[in-house]
């Protein structure tokens, strides 16, 4: 017999074989069988045959179907450690926290406009239009926005817009605490990867979110924030003007406020 060492040895290339084979278990030894050969003795005389080599048997006799192995993804599963808004973008379009958001959304909304920009514009969540075409504000109230933006010398491209959330709220609901708490990651992230020096947040909840305050809009505006050392100004929403159009003067005296900020003042 081999010494111990060169017996785990040759134990140890066996199983390598077995498992390149595509063999992941064996099956347990009939210990009545076992118990048996131990006892009997060859007959006086008998020559006792050499053992045979070991091989591998047969991966199909021996070993259940296998799952091929799922590729090995290089793209991080934490927002976080995203390191672009691309990277960003396809975790976005691959999350799943909110189950009813996921089920009825057409598809995520990111965010569209200049990558660098000094200022984002915050808002709540995509509207039916919005899930349909996969950009944010580009419906009724993102038309008003449009106009908002050309009043003070902006395009859409000169800024970036983007929600508190991703998905669209079956029903345009406002969106819930917890759906908000589960794509909160997304939107700093993205902030982050965006560094703006302002942003403007259109509506109480993109506000109340953002600032993690209960205060209401009425009381936040006419003031500048602060969130991580960007300076927030808040307003009201684009879809709320078309409901109260007594309320554009005082989006305007906030959008005054925001280009001066800027160093772009309006009249």
């Amino acid at each position: 017999m081999p010494p111990s060492a060169d017996l785990r040895t040759l134990l140890w290339q066996h199983l390598q074989s077995l498992q390149s084979a595509g063999v992941d278990c064996l099956p347990r030894p009939d210990s009545q069988r076992v118990a048996q050969l131990n006892t009997a003795s060859p007959p006086a005389g008998a020559a006792v045959p050499p053992s045979p080599a070991p091989t591998a048997p047969p991966a199909a006799e021996t070993a259940m179907p296998r799952k091929p192995a799922a590729p090995v993804s290089t793209a991080p599963t934490d927002a976080a450690a995203a390191p672009s808004l691309e990277i960003l973008q396809q975790l976005v379009a691959g999350c799943t926290r909110c189950d009813e958001l996921a089920a009825t959304r057409t598809q995520t909304v990111f965010g569209v406009g200049n990558p660098h920009a000094r200022l984002c514009l915050l808002g709540e969540a995509p509207g039916a239009d919005e899930d349909r075409t996969g950009e944010p504000f580009v419906g009724r109230a993102g038309q008003l926005l449009t106009k908002i933006l050309e009043a003070c010398g902006l395009k859409r491209d000169d800024v970036y817009i983007l929600n508190v959330l991703k998905c669209r709220p079956p029903g345009n609901r406002n969106p819930e605490p917890d759906e908000a708490a589960n794509c909160r990651g997304f939107l700093d992230r993205q902030l982050d990867l965006i560094q703006p020096e302002f942003i403007c947040c259109l509506g109480a909840v993109a506000a109340r979110n953002l600032l993690d305050t209960q205060v209401a809009i009425g009381k936040l505006r006419g003031s500048v924030h602060d969130y991580r050392g960007i300076k927030v100004v808040c307003t009201y929403h684009p879809a709320y003007l078309l409901r109260n159009p007594a309320a554009k003067g005082a989006t305007w005296e906030d959008m005054k406020l925001l280009m001066r900020e800027l160093g772009q003042p309006v009249d």
